[in-house]
């Protein structure tokens, strides 16, 4: 017998001024025959320029979470709002427009296009949105200078470090002035080093560029640059498990991680 998906509720007035908006949004999958929720009743918001993170274990859900946040996938029940827009409402070239609009992502793995150069990576968001890059050297550049890669721009990935691929992936996320961005374990694959100047950087980002920054991660250095740090622990934000008035010690936020059993 299988367990039945939770029952949609009415759906509220979205908060006008969020960035993004996570409703009671659950996942369910199907485990040995059984509805199983992967993400549980996860509801926050996200303002404008605010720089949160959402911390958990591996198996947590927080990729499965990401996903959905990012109209990756549809939640099997609730909502998720980017700038006002219900992810949920439309097919998938719906969702795709609403991410080629209003969402930038970085990927633990940078996902640049081995043939391209790094400014033709930048740039691609761009073409994607039917737009001519030469319309926006100004704001390319000062991308690239922003982020340190501007002596780079005519280089291959391949001839990269790690570090400077994911500054590169940063400028290609930003290049077409989201009011979100998404970062799925940013320093997952890069030294503690390339790390802690990937993290600098996007809180530098942030605070010249005005962008909301939510940062999915299992590291607690990473976790405590945000301005605000959320617990995931089976699929649920963990109550009362908020941190605020960041960014913070690592010590505070091991200390949480203890108290919380996590």
């Amino acid at each position: 017998m299988s367990t039945a998906e939770p029952d949609q509720e009415p759906p509220a007035s979205p908060d006008a001024g969020a960035v993004l908006e996570a409703r009671s949004v659950f996942r369910m999958r199907t485990v040995d025959g059984r509805q199983t929720p992967i993400v549980r009743d996860v509801s926050f918001t996200l303002q404008p320029a605010e720089f949160a993170t959402i911390m958990g274990p591996s198996g947590s859900g927080k990729s499965t979470l990401l996903h959905l946040l990012a109209g990756l996938d549809r939640p099997s029940a609730g909502q998720v709002l980017v700038a006002g827009e219900d992810l949920g409402r439309g097919d998938e070239e719906d969702r795709a427009a609403v991410r080629r609009r209003r969402i930038g992502f970085i990927f633990q793995f940078f996902h640049l296009l081995p043939d391209l150069s790094v400014v033709e990576n930048v740039t691609l968001p761009l073409r994607i949105l039917g737009q001519s890059p030469r319309k926006h050297e100004g704001r390319v550049a000062s991308l690239l200078d922003l982020l340190g890669v501007s002596h780079l721009r005519d280089r291959l990935p391949s001839a990269l470090s790690g570090g400077e691929m994911q500054r590169v992936s940063i400028a290609r996320a930003l290049v077409t002035q989201p009011p979100l961005v998404l970062a799925d374990e940013p320093t997952g694959n890069l030294s503690s080093k390339a790390g802690e100047e990937v993290i600098a950087l996007l809180r530098d980002v942030r605070d010249r560029l005005g962008a909301a920054i939510l940062l999915v991660t299992h590291n607690p250095r990473d976790a405590a640059a945000g301005d605000r740090v959320l617990f995931l622990h089976d699929g649920a934000l963990l109550p009362h498990a908020e941190l605020k008035g960041g960014p913070f010690d690592v010590a505070d936020v091991f200390h949480r991680l203890q108290e919380l059993g996590v």
